[in-house]
């Protein structure tokens, strides 16, 4: 009886390794090849606007200011495409 628990201990450890092992090679494969987005390589904003945020898209990226403003560029061109003011009901601190 123990002969048979010790060998089942010892499969049950051998196939837990593996399974490990597993895990390991499939997120090294997963994370490895990610591609990373293209960002751009400059964006020039207007004078006196400091970014808080950034997002992308396809065809365009946007940048959020201080100053309640989302400005969206083209991706291509890097021109400002669109503002958009941000309103709210609370005065700003």
């Amino acid at each position: 009886m123990v002969r048979y628990l010790r060998t089942l201990v010892t499969v049950l450890t051998g196939v837990m390794i593996l399974g490990f092992l597993v895990i390991v090679a499939l997120f090294v494969t997963k994370f490895s090849g990610a591609s990373r987005p293209a960002l751009p390589d400059e964006i020039i904003l207007p004078d006196g606007t400091t970014p808080t945020a950034f997002t992308r898209a396809d065809g365009w990226y946007a940048v959020v200011t201080d100053e309640d403003t989302i400005l969206i560029f083209d991706t291509v061109t890097g021109e400002l495409r669109q503002t958009i003011e941000i309103t709210t009901d609370t005065p700003r601190e």
